[in-house]
Parts: structure tokens; sequence; C-alpha cells
């Protein structure tokens, strides 16, 4: 089997994946990709709608893919609740507490003209859910709003999101239930303007893989390295390899999230969403082959790969 970057994708059920802004979590055998569904024909004529809700998906080989529904969907019934239809969810990431066994979503919750910049935190007992949002906060009382969440090695979790009006992002070390922030907390990238941040570690190193804020236009991305998740990050310049055009327009997509390849320690898939305004429900999904060299990442474009290409 291949992944065929920028191909219409479909669930096993033959429709449409919607899983964007998305991100992955392994759980006992099982992947499950959640993301922000964006079929608004799906509904019909209700106006207005700016979210539907968290999508869940799962699969045992990153390939084939089952719908598991709305895992947290939009409410049509209280206009006041901040995951009203009206309202704006973005950026779903779950990562699995191993101290309280539950399932924590955190996402982007944000109103129509982007200024109630909070995030969302949901909680589940299964990873399909349901889960039920527990409390919307501005994290270490900072705006937020593109988002991810990192789980390391040792267990602890950590929110990376854009702040300041998206001037700066901020790294947050989260609580040890992750159902909020410890407190411990750093700028980074000040004034750089970074949004959809996608963090993985290799070799005993963190990286972060940014985009610059154009709205749904793609422009290129940008890389940073550092030695702890708090540390001093380092900038690195653009991760993208190829033709100056992917380089400037990172192959016409933008970051989401990075996952490990199962089986191939060290080597990773960048995941991007490639979004199409005009029907967000068809924006399409980039996923590719992410190496590290000497601490240098580096994301090739290849119409058509499978695992192999990390042989």
């Amino acid at each position: 089997m291949n992944f065929e970057p920028g191909k219409a994708w479909l669930d096993a059920s033959g429709r449409r994946i919607q899983a964007h802004g998305g991100g992955m979590l392994h759980d006992n055998g099982v992947y499950y990709w959640y993301g922000e569904d964006r079929d608004y024909a799906r509904l019909g004529s209700r106006e207005g709608v700016r979210a539907i809700g968290v999508r869940c998906y799962s699969s045992p080989d990153l390939f084939t893919w089952r719908d598991e529904g709305l895992v947290l969907p939009a409410t049509a019934d209280d206009e006041k609740s901040e995951i009203h239809f009206s309202r704006v969810m973005e950026r779903p990431k779950v990562i699995k507490n191993d101290l309280t066994g539950k399932y924590v979503m955190w996402l982007h919750l944000d109103d129509a003209p982007y200024k109630f910049a909070r995030v969302g935190i949901s909680v589940a007992d299964k990873p399909t859910g349901p889960f039920r949002l527990v409390k919307s906060v501005r994290p270490d009382d900072s705006e937020s709003r593109d988002m991810t969440l990192f789980k390391d090695d040792d267990g602890r979790a950590y929110l990376v999101h854009s702040s300041e009006n998206n001037r700066t992002m901020h790294v947050s070390l989260l609580a040890p239930d992750y159902m909020g922030t410890s407190g411990e907390w750093k700028r980074v990238f000040e004034g750089r303007m970074r949004e959809a941040p996608a963090v993985f570690k290799h070799g005993g190193r963190y990286y972060i893989v940014s985009s610059h804020c154009t709205g749904w236009k793609p422009n290129a991305a940008e890389y940073a390295a550092a030695d702890s998740m708090l540390g001093e990050w380092k900038v690195l310049g653009n991760p993208c390899a190829g033709s100056e055009e992917d380089k400037a327009l990172t192959f016409n997509s933008q970051s989401t999230f990075v996952l490990p390849v199962p089986g191939r320690p060290g080597k990773f898939i960048f995941m991007a969403d490639r979004w199409n305004p005009g029907d967000l429900g068809d924006s399409r999904y980039i996923w590719l082959p992410l190496k590290v060299e000497n601490g240098l990442v580096s994301i090739e474009w290849r119409e058509k790969w499978g695992f192999d290409v990390f042989d």
C-alpha cells in the first residue's frame, strides 16, 4: 500500500476523510486520527455553521480508516456554549494520561473574529470517546490559537501554541493529569509570527515545524530544535527540499502533526493540510516522509510512497 499526497482520501465507507488540522494517537496497536470535520455540504441548509465538531478515525496500518464518528460534536441547542456550531473548533490533539487512564483532548476554541483565543480541554474514557468538554482556558493567562500537544517519553506533556496575537509562541508544561497547565512555561520564537506547530523528538533533541501566518494560503515552513521543550530553541531554516516553489509553499500545504513511523525508530511522517477555502471539506492531506540526519530535518515531495522509503 502507498500514500498519495494530495489525492482524495476516502474512509472505509467511501466518504471523504474529515480530519483537518488533525493529530494522531497510537494506543494498543491502533492509530486514532482526530481532526476538524469540515463537510458542511453534509449538513444541508444549517446557516452560519463554522464548527461541526471533532471526528475520529481508526486504523491498524495508517492506510485504511474507519469512521468512529463525531467524538466531540458542536452543539446546536445552546448558543452560549463554547462549542456552539457558530463558534470555531480547530486543531484537536489527544494524548493518553498513564496516571489516570483518561484520554485528554485539547483544541483551539474561538469566535468568528478570532478574539476568544482559548483552548478547550475535554476528556474521555476511550479513544473513540465520547469526549466531554470540561472547561476552556487561556493557558497561563495567555491567548491561544493554533496549538498542538506533545507527550514526552517520561510522561510529561506540553502545550505549544501561538499567542500574543500570533506574534510569539508559548511552550507550557501540563499538569500531571493533563487537565491544565502547571504554571511552568516559556515564550519562544518571539516576534516571528508562527502558527501550525508540529512537534517531535529525535536523538534526544526536540523539533518544532511551523508555518507563517497567511490564513488559508500556504507559505514557507520553518523548523527549530532544542535540547529540552522549555529550553533555548534555535531556528534552523526551511525543512522542505526540492524546487523553490516547493520550499516557498511547503508543497502547497500547512503543517499539523509529525508522526513516528510504526516499527521504524527515528523515522517520521510529516502530516499537513492542503487547504481549499472554497470547499474546506475537500481540503486534502499531504503526508510525506520526514528524515533527520546530523540534526537536520528534510522533507521531500513524493507523488506516491510507502514505508520502504525508510529502508
